[in-house]
């Protein structure tokens, strides 16, 4: 039986025919292709996979790590290791007897899909600890382990604390971050203080980031702030593994110091952090301004900050050693490169705090070194493979985290395009002027090609993690590379390298001109009218779909790699649903309702950070300033000191009782005369008159966590979606 498919041939269908070894010309310039041709083209389309399929080995075990991640109940270690043990079996026996190369293939897949689930498994029992409980105001000691980025309420700091309250020893979390407004204290302090501790907090929104799981794997078990300035005390000596990692942060601390006093004031937030990965001295607008203009990844230290040191020692070492002939002539030159380019790169990783996106950067510069020690190609597609096994083996928890996501597909989809890309012969004897033309144009066009690609390939991850869209990212990205690759960074590392025998100030001094060159540029482009879009996350489906469209398209060889363009757009194309008319924390303490495309805050003077991850991820627009944010919520909200009513007339009207004092019984009528739904932070006994109004008690809230509320009057809970896991157990509430 013939199958028959009729394409113009001309346009997509002169390829898919020209492919097809069983095609037909038919009359009037038309493709006929049969079933036996179109099985011949399969066959050879999967057969010129044949040294791709090790690439699918990450894409296996990071996609079933990401589903561990995503469980709502912890698998015991039965589950988790006797499927594993059947797959490995299953794999070795084919691998010896099986006859068909596809079972052999499929078989290795699946080893490496379980090895995914054990590594979760792994790394959470092994970064496991004690969650704080909620506490009052309680004695707090501790040493100072690290200076953390500082978050709206001021610095923070990284304690491994000695006494939290009357909490026993074995209670005590490894570490917890303390918000401190008086001051920070380098790492190797102890110190002491009255604070208040929280669990790590749950979600902002139901489905959105959870913020708890990043602390589990942070090894941070507790959150708070300092009521009191923190005063250094003695305490005993610390254990040998801890002592010794305040020393190396105190180092960097020290270090950090000395770089910010050696640069100007407007440079050295942007210089401390690229160096040391320290976020302490950059400011909020210079950090938007970055982010507007899609330049933020300068500020975490990345991949392109660890090519750009290693590739600049391993340059440096290799033009030495070529300038010397008799060294030239006794040693091998690329392979001495590679092994200081490496030394730098593991220097770096120390110097910057060993940050997860740091260690992900650190491992693929590293794979690349250790393919020119071994007469390998340096950046191939198999490299990235095997960076990828070795991160989601350290770190499985990464493939949940953007900066993984991003880093990767960026990547892949690079290494894709130069694989494809058409390199022009070079002429013999041509004129340097038209060489030089011809090599900056080359240079250009790559250039623009690679941006545009490698902005395809992290826009899906860009809109649903941050919901941004910096319209003028690829032109403000063109024009700060070459500023930040040949210039910025690389006095930087001079200066970093020469500032402790305190020769660095003259490099600073060049790498501050360069920094304040490139804030004015990200601060012009900020300003400029429509420079961000604010675009809804899709649903939650969606970005698995566009990370294998965009790792179908980068691994696959051939014009099949097209068939992943639809998914890797799942993101930008999947339909939104309608947004909840109103959401309410996870504390019961703030809320804001939608007021047409803009979200209203009920308590824009406090608690705005979940109430600005709310807006953004539904794609509601919320004024930055709490003023103007306060004179848009007249009409929604009337609110006094320990209250607020719903004044507006849609449905279901949200009123919110936000302190824990018991209201007074004119109060508590009030509210239950204009709202359908009311949100308490006390306990109370509800009078009669409150039996129409559907009650969230603090209880809830406590189980359940933060809500979102539709029009129909359904409510979705945050907690529900996460499931009992190592860390949602003990994290609501407080």
């Amino acid at each position: 039986m013939r199958l028959s498919l009729s394409l113009w041939a001309r346009g997509w269908g002169e390829p898919v025919t020209a492919a097809i070894g069983g095609a037909e010309r038919a009359e009037g310039g038309r493709a006929r292709i049969t079933l036996a041709g179109f099985r011949v083209a399969l066959r050879a389309a999967v057969a010129a996979q044949a040294d791709r399929w090790a690439l699918w080995t990450p894409v296996a075990m990071g996609g079933v790590a990401a589903i561990y991640l995503g469980l709502k109940d912890e698998p015991g270690w039965l589950a988790v290791l006797a499927p594993a043990a059947v797959a490995l079996a299953l794999a070795v026996v084919c691998r010896r007897k099986a006859s068909s190369r596809f079972i052999v293939i499929a078989m290795a897949l699946l080893a490496f899909a379980m090895a995914g689930l054990v590594a979760g498994k792994v790394r959470s029992a092994w970064v496991a600890g004690p969650v704080a409980p909620v506490t009052g105001a309680v004695p707090i000691s501790g040493w100072v382990v690290d200076v953390a980025s500082p978050g709206e309420s001021g610095g923070r700091l990284i304690i491994a604390p000695l006494r939290i309250g009357n909490l026993d020893a074995d209670q005590l979390p490894q570490r917890i971050r303390i918000t401190s407004k008086d001051g920070l204290i380098g790492p190797g302090a102890a110190i002491q203080f009255t604070g208040l501790v929280n669990p790590p907090p749950p979600p902002a929104s139901p489905g959105a980031y959870d913020f708890a799981r990043n602390a589990w794997f942070d090894r941070i078990g507790g959150v708070g702030v300092a009521l009191t300035p923190p005063q250094i005390v003695s305490a005993p000596p610390p254990d040998g593994r801890l002592e010794l990692q305040m020393r190396v942060n105190a180092v960097r601390w020290s270090l950090a110091q000395r770089i910010a006093a050696d640069m100007s004031p407007a440079a050295r937030g942007l210089g401390v952090a690229m160096i040391t990965g320290y976020e302490a001295w950059i400011d909020p607008e210079t950090e938007q301004a970055l982010r507007d203009a899609g330049l933020a990844h300068i500020i975490s230290i990345s991949g392109v900050h660890m090519s750009i040191v290693g590739g600049f020692a391993f340059l440096l070492v290799r033009l030495f050693i070529a300038a010397v002939p008799w060294l030239a002539l006794r040693i091998p030159g690329k392979k001495v490169a590679a092994a200081f380019g490496l030394a730098a790169v593991a220097t770096y990783l120390v110097i910057s705090g060993a940050p997860s996106p740091a260690v992900r950067a650190a491992i693929t510069a590293s794979v690349a070194f250790v393919a020119i020690l071994v007469d390998r190609r340096a950046v191939t597609l198999r490299s990235l493979a095997i960076a990828a096994l070795i991160v989601i083996t350290v770190q499985p928890e990464a493939v949940g985290e953007a900066g993984f996501q991003m880093s990767f597909s960026a990547t892949a989809a690079l290494v894709a395009l130069f694989e494809v890309w058409q390199r022009a012969p070079r002429e013999i004897n041509t004129p340097w002027p038209i060489r030089f033309v011809q090599g900056a144009g080359a240079w250009l066009g790559l250039s623009l090609t690679a941006s545009f690609v490698a902005g395809l390939a992290t826009g899906p991850f860009s809109i649903q993690h941050f919901n941004r869209v910096a319209t003028f990212g690829l032109p403000a990205n063109l024009t700060a590379e070459p500023l930040a690759t040949f210039i910025m960074m690389l006095a930087l590392a001079m200066g970093a390298v020469l500032e402790p025998f305190g020769l660095g100030k003259p490099f600073l001094d060049i790498a501050s001109g360069a920094i304040e060159a490139l804030q004015g540029g990200a601060a012009w482009t900020a300003e400029r009218d429509h420079a961000t879009l604010l675009i809804a996350s899709a649903p939650q489906i969606s970005l698995p779909v566009a990370f294998m469209g965009i790792l179908w398209m980068a691994l696959w060889k051939g014009r099949g790699r097209w068939i992943g363009l639809p998914a890797a757009l799942a993101i930008s194309l999947w339909p939104r649903p309608d947004p909840p008319v109103a959401w309410i924390d996870a504390e019961g303490a703030q809320a804001a309702v939608r007021v047409g495309r803009e979200a209203v805050i009920m308590r824009p003077e406090d608690r705005l950070f979940a109430a600005q991850f709310w807006s953004r991820r539904r794609g509601l627009a919320l004024p930055e300033d709490p003023a103007a944010s306060q004179a848009a919520g007249q009409g929604v909200f009337d609110c006094t000191g320990s209250m607020c009513r719903a004044v507006y007339s849609g449905h279901p009207r949200v009123s919110v009782w936000w302190t824990r004092r018991i209201p007074k019984p004119e109060a508590l009528e009030a509210l239950c005369q204009t709202s359908d739904i009311l949100a308490l932070r006390a306990e109370i006994d509800l009078p009669d008159s409150c039996r129409h109004v559907r009650v969230l008690t603090p209880a809830k809230f406590a189980a359940d966590g933060s809500v979102e509320i539709y029009a129909d009057g359904r409510m979705v809970w945050a907690q529900p979606l996460r499931g009992v896991r190592p860390w949602t157990v003990s994290d609501s509430g407080g």
